[in-house]
């Protein structure tokens, strides 16, 4: 069996691995949800730091799997963010902050870690900064769960309980 030609994972002048189908922003959170929403897709930003080996894995292997990619691609729009960066993001309440001073709002303490969004920003910006997201993995995920949690998210089972209940009830 042949598959198509994928585009590589290229690592950036920054020290981060970069997907050329990743959303290319002028990092204002609210417009990235609701042009990700007009699409019919989610919002989930991918939180990456120099020098992670756990990032290098998510890009070379997960990322590498054309099931996970076109998933992903379906499905989401994927933001990017570096945890010590400097690039000036504009949250969902309008406050502007660095990508460190966003993810220290936001309470990232591991890499790559993904954070992930409503499917729509209605009333995001009224709630506290860890309220906003519907669901997040911190750390890294093999494949099988990697896309899981994607699956987890689109199918909204954050609604009826945890990821950890979804992994085991989709077992069966």
């Amino acid at each position: 069996m042949q598959r198509r030609a994928r585009a590589e994972a290229v690592l950036g002048d920054d020290g981060l691995y970069h997907q050329p189908w990743f959303l290319n922003s002028f990092l204002d959170l609210r417009e990235d949800l609701e042009s990700a929403a007009s699409e019919g897709k989610r919002l989930a930003i991918m939180w990456e730091l120099r020098g992670c080996p756990y990032c290098r894995e998510t890009h070379l292997v997960n990322f590498a799997d054309p099931g996970i990619t076109d998933y992903i691609r379906t499905n989401f729009e994927v933001l990017q963010l570096n945890l010590l960066g400097a690039r000036k993001v504009i949250d969902f309440d309008r406050k502007e902050l660095t990508e460190k001073e966003l993810a220290e709002r936001y309470a990232i303490r591991f890499t790559p870690t993904f954070q992930f969004f409503p499917p729509s920003a209605d009333g995001v910006d009224s709630k506290e900064p860890l309220a906003r997201e519907v669901a997040r993995a911190p750390g890294y995920l093999k494949p099988p769960h990697f896309l899981a949690m994607f699956r987890f998210v689109r199918d909204r089972a954050y609604e009826r309980g945890t990821f950890r209940d979804y992994l085991a009830s989709s077992k069966g």
